[in-house]
């Protein structure tokens, strides 16, 4: 299982080519506050001074730092495998048994740590400045001794309250989101560090670490300087875990002093004196805490949790390789067959378009209704809503009805309601259905529209490489979408206006109306009939409101006839005409009278003749109206599919071939996108590293290392 580190390692290397990050591999990561001892605890693990060395923030951009373990074998064959030219010179060996590896620096080998040292604080500054700010592009560095044991670590800047010099306001705020991009990494072990001359209950690193860890699972807690606590004390409760209970652990290490930094005392030297302090302060726990147990511990619990998190790094590997290749295939090989690209391309879309319309596209959409189901959605959702939402007698009042009627009169008193007055008002309420009808046609134009660009995101993506083909695609499609509207729109006006064209009063359905209603006023009148008072005789009553004589029957010649049922009932004229002029006032002496200058009233209260022709009048509205509308809910949607949308189905492939597939266009149309080559080699590139990835974990499978 020792092997599974380096494999990891390996993993890290084959990202690191394609500059990406979107494998969570596992490391530790190191947290800590200013100047508790996370440098030192880092150069104790490599056993050379690496890291840049001051006051303040020191660390300002995230080390991915590699320890490789090697033997003597390994150095020879990392010999041969270094074996390369460049800039004239021929790396053919590696003097020393320790060196280090940049990324940025590709394929030059340090064996000065002195020089690594610069060459992180250069790096540091090329990035970050020099004004102290930090970044959170990452410094790579691999070290090869045999003196470490296989580990991947990750320093990052000490957690800061306050801004110091020309550092950003926000300094803090800055730290913390870099750490946590780290640790939110669920492959990753926290390495929580303490000072021990500091109270462990506060402790920041503890505290970020439980933040994304509540469980403390992979947080395992250092606690350095123990050399340095208050005479008469001791962290024996703390390495106890008495204070703070940390699930994997707490071990307790001894750091070199800045004297001892200073007078450049080894790393070896200080793990030596750092054993000997344990042994004689904690001489029952020294076999459990130092720098050497604290490496051991740290490789034990990475293999371990490289081991737990392999399963599914194959399953995230293998899904993103699956999309890097369907990405790849989207951006296409370079066009040799120009002819032939451009008329699959157009074929392809066109067929597309079609698809979407009918529900059968290969990509459906799921978080909203398109194509021809939002068509449908218009037809039967939206334009029916909206027409039963019409009501029939809407802007229509009783004045307005009665002053129809008096005008359809002329200067004779009528005995029956005119025809014309309901003709005149039905139309002007059949007129208010046009509206809502060319608002359906806006509708199923703009959806028709919106699926130019559904195909173009979803089922085409192929048209992303070529931008010009895909404009002049939506230019075609969009001028045949326009040529369409006013034709579509023209049919729809002239729906409307067949039904204002010829009031058919014989229409079945509203001679059933006109009997029901016919029926109903003969009730009433019976009622009222049985209502008179005694004195009155039932036949002089029955007389009054039979007057007419021949006319009468004549004009009651069945059930169908609604002019005869406004006979029925009605009440002595001579009463009625008495209410419906008032009398002009007597003029003043000496003045003339103007007749067209006496009032009509607009508001009283109407006389029982007036109500009913009014009431009668209402209802034949409604019940025509009615008729109407459901004619003009079955006929519009009709209507749209035939004249614009099966109409741009049946014509759009013609319509782009027509105006495309031109040899003077061919060239100009299948010129690709400036970056499309750039966004090709990308995919390939990391299509590349994540098969050689899957291959890497293949081969811990046939080692039976995992």
């Amino acid at each position: 299982m020792e092997a599974l580190i380096p494999v990891i390692n390996k993993l890290q290397d084959v990202f690191n080519t394609v500059g990406a990050d979107i494998i969570q591999l596992p490391q530790i990561v190191v947290v800590g506050t200013q100047s508790s001892g996370k440098s030192s605890v880092l150069e104790s693990l490599v056993g050379r001074d690496i890291l840049p060395r001051g006051t303040g923030i020191v660390t300002r951009r995230p080390l991915i730092l590699q320890l490789v373990h090697i033997d003597a074998e390994d150095r020879r064959k990392t010999n041969e495998e270094n074996e390369s030219k460049k800039n004239g010179r021929l790396y053919r060996g590696i003097e020393g048994e320790e060196w280090g590896k940049f990324l940025h620096t590709k394929n030059k080998i340090y064996t000065d740590f002195e020089e690594i040292r610069k060459e992180i604080e250069a790096e540091t500054d090329r990035i970050s400045g020099d004004n102290k700010g930090i970044s959170d592009e990452p410094i790579h560095l691999k070290i090869f001794s045999p003196h470490v044991v296989n580990l991947t670590l990750v320093d990052l800047p000490g957690i800061t309250k306050v801004p110091v010099g020309d550092q950003p306001k926000d300094i803090e705020l800055q730290i913390r989101e870099l750490i946590f991009k780290f640790i939110s990494n669920p492959n990753s072990i926290i390495l929580a560090v303490t000072a021990a001359n500091t109270d462990m209950a506060t402790s920041e690193a503890l505290k970020v670490a439980r933040e994304v860890d509540p469980d403390g699972r992979r947080t395992l807690a250092v606690v350095t300087k123990l050399d340095l606590m208050d005479a008469g004390t001791d962290a024996m409760d703390v390495l106890m875990g008495r204070v703070i209970p940390v699930k994997l652990g707490i071990i307790g290490v001894v750091n070199r002093s800045q004297l001892d930094i200073n007078q450049k005392k080894l790393v070896a030297d200080a793990i030596r004196d750092e054993y000997a302090f344990l042994q004689k302060k904690y001489p029952s726990l020294a076999n459990r805490n130092g720098t050497k147990y604290l490496a051991r511990t740290l490789n034990r619990l990475l293999m371990h949790h490289i081991r737990d998190c392999l399963p599914e790094l194959k399953t995230r590997i293998n899904v993103l390789a699956a999309q890097y290749q369907s990405l790849l295939n989207s951006y296409g090989e370079p066009v040799e067959d120009k002819s032939a690209t451009l008329l699959q391309l157009i074929t392809k879309f066109a067929a597309e378009y079609c698809h979407t319309i009918e529900g059968t596209a290969k990509y459906i959409e799921t978080a909203e209704l398109c194509g021809g189901a939002r068509i449908c959605y218009i037809f039967h959702e939206t334009f029916g809503r909206t027409l039963e939402s019409v009501d029939p007698l809407g802007g229509l009042t009783t004045i307005d009805v009665l002053t129809a009627i008096r005008n359809a009169t002329g200067p004779r008193p009528a005995l029956f309601v005119p025809e014309v007055s309901f003709e005149l008002l039905v139309k002007r309420q059949v007129k208010r259905l046009e509206e809502p009808s060319l608002r359906c046609v806006e509708l199923v134009h703009e959806e028709m529209q919106r699926i130019i660009q559904h195909c173009s995101n979803y089922s085409t993506q192929e048209l992303l490489r070529f931008p010009k083909l895909h404009d002049a695609i939506v230019e075609v499609v969009t001028s045949l979408l326009r040529k369409r509207l006013p034709v579509t729109n023209e049919m729809v006006h002239n729906l409307v206006a067949i039904e204002l064209a010829y009031i058919n009063t014989k229409h079945p359905d509203f001679a059933d109306a006109c009997g029901l209603m016919n029926n109903n006023i003969e009730e009433q009148r019976r009622n009222r009939m049985r209502d008179l008072p005694s004195a009155v005789p039932r036949d002089k009553a029955a007389a009054g409101g039979s007057q007419s004589g021949p006319v009468s029957e004549q004009a009651d010649g069945g059930t169908g006839n609604w002019r005869g049922m406004l006979k029925k009932g009605e009440e002595a004229a001579g009463g009625d005409r008495a209410t419906l002029q008032p009398l002009p006032a007597s003029p003043q002496k000496g003045h003339a009278v103007n007749l067209l200058d006496v009032p009509v009233p607009v508001s009283r209260k109407l006389s029982a003749r007036e109500q009913r022709d009014c009431e009668v009048i209402e209802r034949l509205i409604k019940s025509y109206f009615l008729i109407v509308r459901k004619n003009i809910q079955d006929s519009v949607p009709k209507a749209v599919m035939h004249f614009l949308v099966n109409h741009v189905k049946d014509c759009l492939q013609s319509e782009l071939v027509g105006q495309l597939y031109k040899t003077s266009l061919l060239t100009d149309l299948l010129t690709e996108s400036e970056d499309m080559a750039q966004r090709r080699n990308e995919a390939a590139d990391m299509l590349k590293a994540l098969q050689k990835a899957s291959q890497v974990i293949a081969e811990i499978r046939e080692t039976h290392l995992w």
